[in-house]
């Protein structure tokens, strides 16, 4: 019996059982197909009559029909069968009878082979996925589907590839014919973005195997957003287009801006690829806008909650945006001279402003600290304002951007012309005494206390009250105890309608003046310019004063209340007289004010007349000269005394008549200690508006200073050595408020006393003398006020000016006389 052949055909394919020829076809006889156990064929070929007529093909209809073609010609022969059935499986036998050799037998074992249906994919949820996309998905999400085949025989195989690659090929029958696979793909990532998800199937290899492909489609966050090329800077009010670029979102991301929270809305879209988006701003920004956040956000709405963003903090450059205000601890209608005002310039800008200035009624003002004009920062203080600070203020800053200058702020400054200016150190205890006129007598008083910032009653233990006078004891400890006082009484009639004012200010004794200097200076005149130092919180008053060198007297002095500049005229007279008097003048300049005076200040390089130096006579002179002198002594002593009472009788004479005199005497002493006891009372007291001293004092109203001046001329014989009137001393006043005598005379450095000085007073009715039109004296003037009077060298007769030509030569011949030595007794 032949082998048998194992041959597998596909359900629908075509499929050829060979059956081999190896003789020439003339020797064969005929081909007979059998099936199984047949005796009947169910194809045969019968070529026993091949030479007249081709070979006879017979097919069982049955069976194959004309789905079977034996193919004699081809070698090998075969039994061709088309469109197989599955019904086709079975043993097939070729059997071949020759003429006249033994019949071959060939034998076929045919399995067909049933294909499985095409496979179908189902979601995590049993649902049929249509198409050929799954998702999209998200990041990070899980891929759940199910691959099912039905049918196919023999049993075939399921299994799930990705991009080609088998990622799982356990399957499992669900029931009948029914096979499936489910596949578990977690936590997909950007990486699997359009991955092919393949379910395959397959039972023979015989033909492709079926399948059933996904593309994985995914929703994908931003990936990239950034500003292109912001600017470093943005002016304000200029518009600018700004790009922000956003990269790696599926689908294109959508781009929004924001500053701060509000969305901005003038903006322009563009996408440059699938996954590329452009987004451009245009927007002006504002001084506002400063240092704020501009914000681009790059948002897939198909991605829930995943945005990409990114800040860029603005820097807008301006010029200076300024404010002007009053200090806010001041009340601005109870503002009085002499308090304390300060003002605030806000400034905002960017570039940071570089340079900060005040004005004042459009006046650039300048730091000064000596006119209480103080920039700190960005603040301006006015200390002890007076009605001259009054008016409009502003402020103005630069930067970069440029200027700009604030609205103006006006600055109303109270004049209470009864207020009394009273200066105090801290910690100082200060008796104020409120005097009122009342009829009945005051019952009560009540004092109270205004610092601009509050208003406090003061209480009744610190102030006594006895008939019409009430005494504050007051102490103030910090900046803010000074302020002003008012006090005001309660009587029978009712309570007093104007309070008494006091104007409590912070004081001390001036500073010294600074950088003298004499800026003109000829051998007629000279200008004397210093820088005036801190006033201690009260006006001052600046003072020059000429001291001997030889006896350091005072011998002239002279004040400015204004500033500490000094003219002083006629020096080539003035010098001519030092020289003849063998004596030289040095110059100090101090200021004082009601608390004391400052330190004197020495001007340096500046001498008025020199002393000569004293040159001895040779020896074989001596016998001779030694007689000289005391010959001109003795005349001399006695023409002094002449001149002495011949001198007497006449200021005696004149005063009588014109009502002047010269000379202190020792009961000057009684009403200096008067006047200081005058000035003890008042120290802490401003001096009147008048405060001055030159020819303004030389009219004298109170006719009690009158007498006093003329006791000091009657006593004028009778002074010490101290008292005793010095004939180097030249006629000047100083005065302080109400014709107030400074005499005075300090030691300044090498120095002495000053014995006396001489007083001018003059009568406003009767004019001195010396100021006549024929007098060609010398007279010193500080800004055109006459504040010294030197009397002409040349006597005129019957004039002040001759008896002090008379005292220039009783100053000659003492000069000559100290210079060679003569005993004080022969003088």
């Amino acid at each position: 019996m032949s082998d048998v052949f194992s041959v597998d055909g596909v359900e629908g394919r075509n499929i050829e059982l060979q059956c081999p020829i190896t003789v020439p076809l003339s020797q064969v006889y005929m081909v007979l197909w059998f099936k199984d156990n047949a005796g009947i064929p169910l194809y045969s070929v019968d070529v026993r009559d091949k030479i007249s007529r081709q070979p006879a093909h017979w097919s069982a209809p049955e069976v194959f029909g004309s789905r079977a073609k034996f193919n004699i010609d081809k070698s090998p022969a075969s039994l061709l069968i088309k469109n197989l059935k599955r019904h086709d499986q079975g043993v097939y036998r070729c059997r071949i009878d020759f003429r006249t050799i033994q019949t071959q037998t060939y034998r076929y074992n045919l399995s067909v082979i049933v294909l499985p249906e095409q496979p179908v994919v189902l979601d995590r949820w049993g649902r049929h996925i249509n198409g050929t996309k799954l998702g999209p998905k998200e990041e990070g999400d899980d891929v759940v589907i199910t691959c099912r085949v039905s049918g196919g025989r023999p049993q075939p195989e399921v299994r799930w590839l990705i991009n080609g690659v088998i990622v799982d090929d356990q399957y499992e029958q669900n029931s009948g014919d029914v096979i499936e696979n489910r596949l578990l793909w977690p936590t997909i990532q950007r990486s699997d973005l359009n991955a092919i998800f393949t379910c395959q199937t397959m039972n023979t290899k015989l033909v492709e195997p079926k399948e059933t492909s996904y593309v994985l489609d995914m929703h994908l966050k931003p990936l990239t957003i950034k500003v292109i090329n912001p600017p470093n800077t943005l002016v304000a009010d200029k518009r600018y287009e700004i790009v922000c670029q956003s990269m790696g979102s599926r689908p294109n991301a959508i781009i929004t801006w924001y500053k701060g929270k509000r969305q901005m809305r003038r903006t322009k879209d563009e996408i440059l690829d699938h996954n590329t988006t452009t987004s451009t701003l245009s927007f002006a920004p504002t001084t506002e806008d400063d240092g704020k956040t501009l914000t681009c956000r790059a948002e897939n709405p198909n991605v829930n909650g995943l945005f990409l963003e990114t800040d860029w903090k603005m820097n807008v450059v301006y010029p200076p945006m300024v404010t002007i205000q009053l200090g806010p601890t001041l009340v601005v209608d109870d503002i009085k001279e002499g308090d304390d005002v300060y003002f605030e310039c806000h400034v905002r800008a960017n570039p940071d402003w570089k340079k900060l200035q005040w004005f004042h009624n459009d006046i650039l003002l300048q730091y000064n600290g000596s006119a209480r004009i103080i920039q700190s920062g960005q603040s301006l203080v006015l200390q002890k304002v007076t009605k001259q600070s009054a008016g409009y203020y502003a402020c103005s800053a630069i930067n970069a951007e440029g200027e700009t200058v604030s609205d103006q702020q006006y600055l109303r400054v109270k004049r209470n012309r009864n207020a009394i200016l009273i200066g105090a150190s801290r910690n100082e205890n200060v008796e104020i005494p409120c005097h009122i006129f009342a009829d009945p007598p005051a019952r009560s008083f009540h004092w109270r206390f205004n610092n601009s910032a509050e208003i406090l009653q003061v209480d009744a233990h610190r102030y006594t009250s006895q008939g019409n006078i009430s005494i504050l004891n007051y102490a103030p400890v910090t900046d803010q105890d000074f302020g002003t006082l008012t006090c005001w009484a309660v009587n029978e009639v009712g309570p007093q309608s104007q309070p008494c004012t006091f104007q409590l200010v912070l004081a001390d004794l001036p500073s010294p003046v600074s950088n003298c200097s004499l800026p003109n200076r000829t051998q007629q005149f000279a200008e004397i310019q210093c820088t005036p130092g801190y006033d201690g919180g009260l006006p001052q008053v600046f003072v020059l004063e000429l001291i001997s060198k030889r006896t350091g007297t005072r011998r002239f002095n002279f004040s400015n209340k204004n500033e500490p500049f000094f003219i002083l005229e006629r020096l080539e007279k003035l010098s001519a007289l030092m020289t003849l008097e063998n004596n030289s003048l040095s110059c100090v300049v101090y200021a004082i004010n009601q608390k004391g005076r400052s330190t004197p200040v020495l001007i340096q390089d500046f001498e008025i007349g020199r002393i000569q130096p004293y040159r001895a006579a040779p020896e074989r002179q001596t016998d001779g000269v030694e007689w000289l002198p005391i010959a001109v002594g003795i005349l001399l002593t006695v023409i002094i005394l002449a001149l002495s009472i011949s001198t007497k009788t006449y200021l005696n004479r004149c005063f009588a008549s014109v009502g002047w005199c010269v000379g202190r005497d020792a009961s000057s002493k009684r009403g200096d200690a008067a006047d200081k006891s005058e000035q003890q009372q008042t120290k802490n007291v401003l001096l009147p508006d008048e405060y001055e001293c030159g020819a303004h004092c030389l009219k004298l109203k109170n006719v009690q200073m009158l007498r006093r001046h003329s006791s000091r001329k009657k006593n004028c014989s009778k002074d010490s050595n101290d008292d005793e009137p010095e004939p180097d001393v030249i006629p000047a006043q100083f005065n302080m408020g109400k014709c107030v005598t400074v005499c005075d005379a300090q030691r300044y450095g090498g120095f002495g006393t000053t014995p006396a000085t001489y007083q001018m007073v003059t009568s406003a009715d009767h004019p001195p003398i010396a100021s006549s039109a024929q007098d060609t004296g010398l007279e010193y003037r500080t800004h055109g006020s006459i504040v010294g009077i030197l009397p002409s060298s040349k006597a005129v007769p019957g004039t002040a000016g001759g008896g002090g030509g008379s005292e220039l030569d009783i100053n000659v011949i003492k000069d000559r006389l100290l210079t060679t030595r003569v005993p004080e007794s022969c003088v």
